[in-house]
């Protein structure tokens, strides 16, 4: 890229000159007289006029109750940040085509109005693509129910919904930035695009839906230093991600753009979980050495996570292959991301010494609060699950279909779903499909004869012999579509074709989709005692005060847990993640309702509550494959 001479980047009161730009602003949008100015210069940030180091850290909404928000936008505030990262998740907001909500745990308005209260400017990250560990990368399921969609291009049929999405992202969100008095100071155009593609004018027609979207502050991409040419724009400000070596890092940064502040758009104290792999610890000396670095230097940063929070419910993605083939790693729910602020919230040795850091840098006059008092938490005497409902006796209406095709086909976006045929008498044989995303447990008249498995590409098993027809059940479970690389092309269910010794599988096919949303578990079929197979269990246990507890699920196998009606998380009896992280906020005095899907059994239907999480406790003898 020719080097470009740094113009002034200034904002003022709903004034752009948009003449004197290199990284131009969008358009304006009449609201609110702005209070600040916010400039991008030749060297710095600038405030007002005036020199601003940005200290900010990364804190997602979604995964935090919003009962707690403002709590741990506090605790932001107190560890010596001035800014917070929001990213908005394209699906969270329109899981079905055209029909947005911003309210509830999804209203991102909010959240930047209390961030304002508490002192901190927001940064917005909207994508429409965003990673970040969480179901699809933030693209929502729907994209895929077409088979010749190209993500994160120019094909219309991404590029529209995409324009669409963050067209309402400004009808919403446009009257909080801080050209109209809000506290957004700049937004994100796409995500590390860089390790997806190198297509500038795919770049170009995101920054225009922004600019289109009445977004009038400075508009800026990020990507890994290796990849900060790919796509590269001269229109939009550049900012590098790395977790090590700022040297580095902004010496790549400046090859691509000479002038302008410095800035690491992802700071990594740590890093995410996946089943059946360790818990993950950052390495606290190096990462508090190289924080340092950027304060002494002036440059800005986001600590990617300041507080990392839990993926509640079904909203995990799944980590790409690290080559193609290569083995499929589901996110754990806890996205504790050894992050300075704990899970639940706390105040980590990392907060302390990330906050001691932070105050050696403060700029004159500005002081910190002292962080506000951690949530309560409390123990709960192990209860057992007395109801039960087998899966197999609580079935939704199917659907006919000549062959078995993926679960998006069937306008489903996760949970499990069951594919049943009849085989005629014969031999053993052999089931072959081209995937089972993400495991499929093998049923013949009721009786499992195997799993295939998305991790190991264990697409293929035995059929016995069969004297009389024989029912063939195959029930796939999607553990979140991949977010990231060139494998989000992951669609879910049986991937075809599903052939018996090199011949196309006998037909129909009755599909039954198996949402596992709220109206499926209220229409369950109770009965008492235990179950056998795949099944939902029921018990309740009751409290007298409000607090914080963590499930102990280590007696459970495999599947979802629900707490009066709040989708908590998965579990897995691998590990590492062996409790649930359940806010004292949806909790109530007196009667509390557990659901718990298990598509393995317990060991005993026992669970209790616990005061500390369980991040690091690996048992890979109990893998359901492996046994």
């Amino acid at each position: 890229m020719p080097k470009t001479r740094f113009k002034l980047f200034r904002i003022f009161a709903g004034l752009a000159v948009a003449s004197a730009l290199v990284w131009p602003m969008a358009s304006q949008a009449a609201t609110a007289a702005p209070t600040h100015t916010f400039a991008i210069g030749d060297k710095d940030f600038l405030l007002d006029g005036k020199p601003l180091q940005i200290r900010c850290g990364e804190i997602h909404f979604a995964r935090v109750p919003r009962e707690y928000w403002r709590q741990r936008l506090q605790m932001c505030r107190a560890m010596g940040l001035n800014t917070v990262c929001a990213y908005l998740f394209w699906n969270f907001h329109e899981w079905e085509p055209g029909k947005f909500d911003w309210s509830g745990q999804a209203d991102a308005a909010e959240f930047c109005r209390i961030a304002q209260e508490e002192g901190l400017w927001v940064i917005l990250r909207p994508g429409p693509y965003a990673c970040a560990e969480w179901e699809g990368g933030g693209l929502p399921w729907w994209l895929l129910k077409d088979p010749d969609i190209k993500l994160r291009s120019l094909d219309p049929k991404f590029m529209q919904p995409a324009a669409a999405w963050l067209k309402e992202v400004g009808r919403v969100l446009g009257p909080l930035q801080i050209t109209h008095g809000g506290p957004i100071l700049m937004v994100q155009a796409e995500n590390e695009y860089g390790s997806f593609g190198r297509d500038a004018d795919y770049m170009g027609a995101v920054r225009q839906a922004l600019v289109d979207a009445g977004f009038d502050v400075p508009l800026f991409a990020c990507n890994p230093a290796g990849d900060l040419h790919k796509g590269l724009r001269s229109d939009l400000f550049q900012v590098v991600n790395f977790g090590k070596d700022p040297q580095s890092a902004f010496k790549a940064l400046r090859a691509v753009q000479p002038t302008g502040p410095l800035m690491c758009g992802e700071f990594y104290p740590g890093w995410f979980d996946t089943w059946g792999a360790e818990h993950h610890l950052g390495n606290t000396p190096q990462y508090l050495a190289d924080l340092e670095y950027m304060l002494k230097q002036g440059a800005s940063f986001s600590i990617y996570m300041a507080h990392g929070g839990t993926t509640f419910g079904f909203w995990s993605g799944a980590d790409h292959p690290a080559k193609p083939g290569g083995p499929f790693k589901p996110d754990t729910s806890s996205y504790d991301y050894d992050a300075p602020i704990s899970e639940a919230g706390w105040a980590t040795e990392k907060f302390s010494r990330t906050r001691a850091l932070m105050m050696k840098y403060l700029a004159p006059g500005e002081t910190l609060p002292e962080p506000p008092p951690a949530n309560p938490v409390m123990s709960i005497a192990p209860f057992s699950l007395t109801e039960s409902a087998p899966l197999f006796d609580n079935l939704p209406n199917g659907m006919m279909d000549t062959a078995p095709r993926n679960m998006e086909a069937y306008d489903q976006g996760r949970g499990c779903i069951l594919y049943r045929t009849t085989l005629p008498p014969g031999p053993e044989t052999t089931l072959k499909a081209a995937a089972a995303r993400d495991f499929a447990w093998v049923l013949l008249d009721g009786k499992q004869i195997g799993v295939m498995d998305e991790r190991t590409h264990a697409d293929t098993l035995t059929i016995p012999a069969r004297s009389a027809p024989a029912t063939l059940d195959i029930l796939v479970e999607a553990l979140g579509h991949i977010n990231y690389g060139q494998e989000m092309y992951n669609r879910k269910g049986l991937i075809g074709p599903v052939t018996i010794a090199d011949a196309a599988a006998p037909g129909p096919w009755q599909v039954y989709p198996l949402s596992l949303e709220a109206p499926m578990l209220a229409g369950l079929k109770w009965k008492s005692g235990a179950a056998s197979g795949p099944a939902f269990w029921r018990g309740s246990f009751t409290v007298d005060k409000l607090a914080d507890t963590f499930l102990d699920l280590r007696a459970w196998g495999h599947g979802v847990v629900w707490v009066n009606g709040h989708a908590l998380a998965r579990f897995w009896n691998i590990g590492p993640t062996q409790t649930a992280y359940v806010p004292g906020a949806w909790l109530q005095a007196g009667k509390n309702e557990v659901v718990v899907f298990d598509l393995l059994g317990p060991t005993k239907p026992v669970l209790a509550g616990l005061e500390k999480p369980i991040l690091n406790e690996l048992h890979p003898e109990l893998d359901f494959v492996k046994k």
